[in-house]
């Protein structure tokens, strides 16, 4: 008997060794869900917020559209270099010191007395997302072996769904009846929260040896500002002289950072990495994805405020639907993507998304709501089967010391892509309608009708700007297909390195 008891006690340490991992991995994968959620939350309550504080720092569409451009410029800038520091220093203590930058900067966004201070609180708290967002992706792929990350990236992609229905409802509901300040605020408590639990349970295992590249940093930090300022001047004015120059210093930067990132011991985004085609073209396809995308949503909010008349909280009722859904089957199809990989997975997506954006070429100043809700729950899907598939298929072909540079890659092509969505609908929308118009129609929030000719006139330059987005998402889908065929059935192998520029099997080794 005593022989038996001791077997057993035996058996029940060994079954407990065996759980504390798994259940530090839940723990883990929380801390980044919650994470998540807080940025999904604040970028959809952002959206449906715009035009109330416009109205209330008196402020004008081509100066307040830099609350979200800033943001992302800043995540898109600061994400490839920090994604490299958490490789070097550690990925959670820079994943911890984001969520500290970026709580702060919420509750200083809140208290914003001017758009311009409103501005530059939002850079601060866009470079503390990119701390963070640079070294989430990493902390996963760290934590999980290669055939289960799949399955990881989609619960993200529900936590994000879930923030974004949050987001929108709450949005809605504190815009409408509280206040634009609160919807900074919320991040507080949030922030605090994941702080704590992240402090207790984020640890690094191992760090790498190398360097940061500030001249491509810089480089690249020019070239984007440039392009985008020039960009955005280009829509809310026209192509002047000086918008044109803007732009080409910026093509120019990009050329120097190009040759830079060619000839640097440590580059910001090593160009070996693009040598593995299921590496490449997935980031390619989230570039193309996200510029297919953003501008879909910022459209369809300017039509159902502006244009229809609907308050901040109908409004987001009416894209709810699409988030819910999303949400729900996001973890299956990310758990598809670990069985069959992200060729087919993500490229059914995309394809949904196009569709969805073919449903709202026929919203009109009468249509029915239905409309609304049919394409965000086409779009939704379509959302929940490219994100998890094509963020896992990055990461899944990195090497182990490149984690935080393939996270921040991912990033910053996505964000790149956002960007560019904002500045193709507003100059394919310029065609039909003035900037005047657009301040009319984005600021048109008090229940009541605009006048049919520029409410019109704003509809037939929405359905421009969505053909141009279409075009680009099918780009997208056939980068997507094209990526070739994957195989995470397995661990990678040590070296996780193509045998052949061109090659995307990898060897694998069998499951422990």
């Amino acid at each position: 008997m005593a022989g038996k008891k001791s077997a057993v006690k035996e058996t029940s340490v060994k079954e407990a060794h065996a759980k504390k991992p798994a259940v530090h991995e839940n723990i883990i994968l929380a801390v980044i869900l919650v994470a998540v959620l807080m940025f999904a939350i604040d970028s959809t309550i952002v959206l449906l917020a715009f035009p109330a504080i416009v109205s209330s720092l008196h402020s004008n569409l081509t100066t307040i559209i830099w609350v979200i451009l800033i943001y992302m410029l800043f995540g898109a800038i600061a994400t490839t270099q920090f994604g490299k520091v958490g490789d070097i220093y550690g990925r959670s203590k820079i994943f911890i010191a984001g969520l500290v930058i970026f709580t702060i900067a919420s509750f200083l966004c809140g208290i914003a007395p001017t758009d311009v201070s409103l501005i530059v609180f939002r850079a601060i708290q866009g470079l503390g997302g990119a701390m963070v967002s640079a070294t989430s992706g990493a902390i996963i792929a760290d934590t999980f072996e290669r055939h289960r990350i799949g399955r990881a990236f989609g619960f993200t992609a529900m936590a994000y769904n879930v923030g974004a229905i949050l987001g929108i409802v709450l949005g809605g509901v504190i815009t409408t009846f509280i206040g634009w300040q609160y919807i900074f605020f919320i991040n507080v408590p949030i922030g605090i929260v994941v702080l704590i639990i992240s402090v207790k349970y984020l640890h690094d295992k191992q760090t790498f040896k190398s360097k940061l590249d500030i001249p491509g940093m810089v480089a690249l930090a020019a070239a984007l500002s440039a392009l985008l300022y020039g960009g955005i001047g280009f829509a809310s004015y026209g192509p002047s002289i000086i918008n044109l120059i803007i732009v080409g210093i910026g093509i120019l930067l990009l050329i120097a950072f190009y040759f830079i990132e060619k000839t640097a011991e440590s580059p910001t985004m090593p160009l070996d990495m693009f040598a593995n085609k299921v590496f490449k073209n997935s980031v390619i396809a989230a570039l193309l994805q996200g510029m297919g995308f953003l501008g879909v949503v910022f459209m369809i909010i300017m039509y159902l405020q502006g244009v229809r008349g609907f308050s901040p909280f109908y409004a987001s009722l009416l894209l709810v639907p699409g988030y819910v859904v999303s949400g729900i089957i996001a973890p299956y199809m990310g758990r598809a993507s670990d069985k069959h990989g992200a060729r087919i997975v993500a490229t059914v997506g995309i394809t949904l998304q196009l569709l969805g954006v073919v449903i709202y070429l026929f919203l009109n100043l009468s249509s029915t709501i239905y409309l609304v809700i049919l394409g965000s729950l086409v779009m939704g899907i379509g959302g929940a089967m490219f994100w998890p598939a094509n963020s896992s298929a990055i990461m899944a072909h990195a090497e182990q010391s490149r984690l935080g540079i393939a996270s921040g890659l991912s990033r910053l092509f996505s964000t790149i892509g956002m960007m560019g969505s904002f500045i193709i609908v507003f100059v394919v929308a310029a065609f039909s309608i003035t900037q005047q118009q657009a301040f009319q129609i984005f600021v048109g929030t008090n229940g009541s009708k605009l006048s049919g000719a520029v409410a019109n006139s704003f509809v037939t330059g929405m359905r421009y700007s969505f053909v141009a987005l279409i075009f680009i998402l099918a780009a997208a889908g056939i980068i997507s297909f094209t990526r070739g065929r994957e195989n995470r059935k397995g661990h990678l192998s040590k070296s996780n390195k193509p045998q052949s520029p061109t090659e995307e099997t990898y060897a694998i080794e069998p499951p422990e």
